[in-house]
């Protein structure tokens, strides 16, 4: 279509934009869908998102919890919803009274060194002494949803809650239990009290495992305390062994005491068969005594002088009548053969 000029010879400015109008619409019907289709490749790429084992998706239209969603290729509209994928099987860790530190050797491989903290470490225990407890807590996010919109920062909840259980069952405990056997009960207690406190803030995370690392008197007294320790620990040696003697002395001697308490039940028996052996000897002498008085009388003298006379050895014996007035003449070549034998003759005034 030729061009129409004005009385200037100047180009018809109707006809000018006119047939650019013209132009722009042939170009927009085949502009507007690749652009429409272009928007909707960048919103598919930009909107799709994926969860893996183990996470959650926690979608939030304009800032507001919509929707939870699981392992798998999901979409979200871009601009107007944001996802956080968290994942609710790991297990994390805080750390109380202490923090690890990596550090380089020599050779170039790395160490772990752990750094006080005494604002967390120092507690009062139930008896009035200062401890510092180093702890480690492992948990997970069991429930993304109320971490995110129930609490700030979970970390710092956790790691606050977590010293409040902590000082509250070490207040409770002796310095001897929280030291020694006191230890394990010491840290269930704690992971209860813990998860008392998370469930009552609504935070969505589940205490796993609560550890006593280090449990320790102040470095300005440690060496004390622990002279005060081990004299403690010698002290319920000695009561050990106390124990260990009393628990083999009073045994062995309650054994001795069966023994002496057998003998003697044993030697009353036998003094009483004896005795009983003697009164059935002397009845029956008593019973022939009463049959022959006289007789039964003089064989128990002649018995009775014979048992004496047998024990005392050589006698001379001198008839009295004959012994009045006289001087008793001892046969000493006699004796002195026979001091050999023991017993020697001796003299003296007969009956």
């Amino acid at each position: 279509m030729p061009t129409r000029f004005d009385s200037s010879g100047n180009p018809d400015i109707k006809e000018v934009v006119a047939r650019y109008r013209g132009a722009m619409k042939r170009r927009l019907r085949w502009i507007a869908p690749l652009a429409l289709l272009a928007i909707a490749v960048v919103v598919a790429l930009t909107g799709v998102y994926t969860v893996g084992p183990g996470e959650v998706g926690v979608v939030r239209t304009f800032g507001k919890n919509t929707d939870l969603t699981r392992a798998g290729l999901h979409f979200a509209f871009p601009f107007f919803q944001r996802v956080d994928v968290i994942n609710v099987e790991k297990v994390r860790q805080i750390e109380i009274g202490y923090r690890s530190e990596g550090t380089s050797d020599k050779r170039g491989g790395e160490s772990t060194s752990a750094k006080r903290v005494p604002s967390e470490a120092q507690m009062v225990t139930g008896d009035e002494n200062i401890v510092e407890a180093q702890l480690v807590v492992q948990y997970v996010i069991a429930e993304p949803d109320k971490v995110l919109f129930k609490l700030r920062d979970f970390e710092k909840v956790l790691s606050a809650a977590t010293e409040v259980a902590l000082r509250s069952v070490v207040g409770r405990t002796t310095i001897d239990d929280i030291l020694t056997q006191g230890r394990e009960q010491a840290q269930i207690e704690t992971k209860i009290e813990l998860q008392e406190l998370l469930d009552k803030y609504d935070s969505g995370l589940a205490i796993r495992e609560v550890k006593l690392q280090e449990v320790d008197a102040p470095e300005e007294v440690k060496d004390a305390f622990h002279d005060v320790v081990r004299a403690r620990e010698e002290k319920e040696k000695v009561i050990n062994e106390a124990k260990s003697y009393e628990a083999d002395i009073i045994p062995r001697a309650r054994g001795e005491a069966q023994k002496r308490l057998r003998a003697a039940e044993a030697y009353r028996e036998q003094r009483k068969i004896r005795a009983r052996g003697d009164v059935s000897k002397f009845l029956s002498v008593l019973a022939e005594y009463s049959k022959a008085k006289v007789v039964t009388r003089e064989r128990l003298h002649i018995e009775t002088v014979q048992r004496i006379m047998s024990s005392l050895g050589r006698k001379v014996f001198v008839d009295g009548a004959m012994a009045k007035g006289s001087v008793p003449i001892m046969n000493l070549n006699a004796l002195m053969g026979a001091a050999g034998a023991g017993a020697g003759p001796t003299a003296g005034p007969g009956k």
